[in-house]
């Protein structure tokens, strides 16, 4: 039998998590991993821009995260049986050891940026943006449910990152950084 896209059991406004509890499609447990597919989403255009194989891979391996914090922010803490990725200190680890190698490439940052100069830089800035209203909103969620503490350190990292590959994709694509100079 077929995997359908549709179950219909969403037409009045409600969702299942992981686990059964049925929500409203506004709920902030919702809001939260939809932003993180949204994110999702976006670095795939990112990776699919004419950038480097290491950025690429790197951006796979980000992917395949977001789909374990999506998993992990879809389920319902108190009911959830099923086994569901982990996310590891080790994963966030790896981002910032790929933002400390981009960083010694490139010149030091004097100023805000202001965000663009080429396609491709300013989907990075997108993702980022869009990264730190899945953290804001993963914060808010966890105020009052559980998420595991990973899930937001990981969410700020990426975040970082997200900027400095924007800044390193400049670089690559001879692309111009326009300091922000603030009118006094």
């Amino acid at each position: 039998m077929a995997f359908k896209v549709y179950t219909k059991t969403g037409d009045k406004g409600e969702t299942s998590l992981i686990g059964g509890t049925r929500v409203p499609k506004h709920h902030i447990r919702i809001e939260s991993y939809g932003t993180v597919d949204e994110l999702n989403s976006y670095i795939g255009l990112i990776r699919d821009q004419n950038i480097d194989e290491q950025s690429k891979t790197v951006l796979i391996e980000i992917q395949d995260r977001l789909f374990t914090i999506g998993s992990s922010l879809a389920s319902d803490p108190e009911k959830s049986k099923m086994k569901i990725p982990d996310l590891k200190e080790e994963d966030i680890v790896f981002l910032e050891k790929e933002i400390d190698k981009m960083d010694e490439l490139l010149p030091e940052m004097k100023s805000f940026v202001l965000p663009g100069g080429h396609t491709t830089v300013s989907f990075c800035h997108i993702a980022r943006c869009v990264c730190r209203r899945a953290e804001r909103l993963t914060i808010q969620l966890s105020e009052n449910d559980y998420v595991n503490e990973l899930v937001i350190k990981y969410l700020n990292r990426l975040s970082d990152y997200l900027f400095v590959l924007s800044r390193k994709l400049s670089l690559d694509l001879k692309a111009s950084e326009i300091p922000w100079k603030p009118r006094m």
